[in-house]
């Protein structure tokens, strides 16, 4: 049976991507998405999260605007020389005739846990301020979760924002502090393995077929000005598809390595806010509440996701 699966989600690049991974597999049956601020305002995200579910042929997926902000402390959005003004890296998408819910997205979020007949897997790859308010305002339900997915963090590598802190978790500390807290174990994808499954400007050959259809056009086009922005900050055009490997994850398990420990988040660190902190040693003799993952089937993971985005395309023409 496939995985029930709500979407958490602030588009950007590889937010778009992973959506799409998530839209182009079987394995995920995904029963809504919610969009919170980050990469780009939070107008940007629900609007970019609407025309993506378009384009890839899922209007009938609910959609919810989050939390704008964060819990405390304001901060400025993400770069937009990595995703551009609007955050699809110029791609022009049209915006469909439909609107979000009006309810929100705690509402959409209560809604959809509460009534599905089997456990729910929340995949957060944006901000944790949703997950957050979820488990404030409604633990009874947050606590029915099947698992929690997050993009965030690392262990050995700690940041890309700051030289400690990894985006999602920085942009909202307090928030990632508390969903750590919060009783469910969060299973972490972060820049320790994202930062090994680099995918190569060439991997995506399949996707840039003369035959391609409005699905490979888009996507192509989003990932030409990610790789440019990797191009002139690293001098490649590989770059770290973050997101993308949360949703593998969800669909294939088995690519990543593990290790159960306990995680938590600095919040008050004059230069280390935002950072997370993995007791792979039970230093502190805590119990357990994260699987952080450390390794990756690079091959396996780029094999995956072309190949599902490439599947997408051809059955959407």
């Amino acid at each position: 049976m496939a995985i029930p699966v709500i979407l958490d989600t602030d588009p950007g690049i590889d937010d778009a991507i992973a959506l799409a991974l998530a839209c182009a597999s079987p394995e995920i049956d995904l029963l809504g998405v919610t969009t919170v601020g980050g990469n780009t305002g939070i107008e940007n995200t629900t609007g970019n999260a609407l025309k993506l579910l378009h384009l890839y042929g899922r209007d009938d997926v609910p959609l919810a605007a989050g939390a704008a902000r964060p819990l405390v402390a304001d901060q400025d959005l993400g770069d937009p020389a990595i995703h551009g003004q609007g955050g699809l890296g110029g791609v022009e998408l049209p915006l469909p005739d439909r609107v979000p819910d009006p309810r929100g997205a705690l509402a959409l979020l209560t809604e959809l846990v509460e009534n599905h007949p089997e456990p729910v897997t929340l995949v957060a790859i944006g901000p944790l301020t949703n997950v957050a308010l979820f488990a404030a305002t409604r633990p009874d339900l947050y606590a029915r979760l099947d698992r929690l997915v997050i993009m965030g963090g690392g262990v050995h590598l700690t940041g890309n924002h700051t030289p400690t802190g990894e985006f999602n978790i920085w942009f909202d500390t307090e928030a990632a502090a508390r969903v750590f807290e919060a009783g469910v174990e969060v299973t972490m994808v972060g820049l320790d393995v994202t930062h090994q499954a680099m995918v190569a400007g060439s991997d995506w050959a399949p996707l840039r077929s003369p035959a391609g259809g409005p699905v490979a056009k888009a996507l192509t086009g989003m990932i030409d000005f990610y790789g440019s922005f990797y191009l002139s900050q690293y001098g490649s055009d590989t770059t770290a598809q973050h997101d993308p490997l949360a949703i593998a994850a969800v669909v294939r398990p088995d690519l990543l390595r593990t290790e159960r420990c306990w995680v938590g988040v600095e919040t008050a660190g004059a230069l280390t806010r935002g950072m997370t902190v993995a007791d792979l040693g039970n230093v502190w003799k805590r119990t357990p509440n994260a699987h952080v993952a450390l390794g990756v089937d690079v091959e396996g993971f780029v094999d995956l996701l072309v190949g599902r985005l490439t599947d997408l395309d051809a059955g959407l023409r």
